[in-house]
């Protein structure tokens, strides 16, 4: 059974639209196989940004928005849960996403787009590391 990381940003926490997020993940048959609500630190998030370091007007917002409150991490299981979940969710960025998909339904621009997921088998392996250890 495929595993991936999920991040529910801080608008969506903020927006209380976690639980509607959530049932969505849960209606399409994925299960919730270990979650966790948790404050993310600098560090942390510098690591799980690096790639992306180079974008000085980008890197250090989204550092700064990611650790502006409690988030919701978790790991989902399913049946290729990694394209299945990024298609539920929508482009990145909600004005292109189309109404019924996540982003384009909770969404306000590419950092507050509800939701973070990895984007493929490597990425959820090292993502979920790094989150649970």
């Amino acid at each position: 059974m495929e595993k991936t990381l999920v991040i529910l940003k801080p608008d969506c926490m903020e927006n209380r639209c976690a639980g509607n997020v959530i049932s969505r993940f849960e209606k399409e048959g994925f299960a919730i196989f270990d979650c966790k609500l948790v404050q993310l630190s600098s560090p942390i998030l510098e690591e799980h940004y690096a790639h992306i370091r180079q974008l000085e007007h980008v890197f250090p917002m989204l550092v700064d928005f990611m650790s502006s409150r409690p988030v919701m991490v978790m790991i989902l299981q399913g049946d290729n849960v990694i394209m299945r979940i990024r298609d539920l969710l929508g482009p990145t960025d909600p004005a292109e996403a189309s109404d019924g998909t996540i982003r384009g339904d909770f969404g306000v621009d590419k950092t507050r787009n509800v939701a973070h997921a990895s984007d493929s088998l490597e990425s959820a392996v090292v993502e979920i590391r790094r989150f649970f250890g």
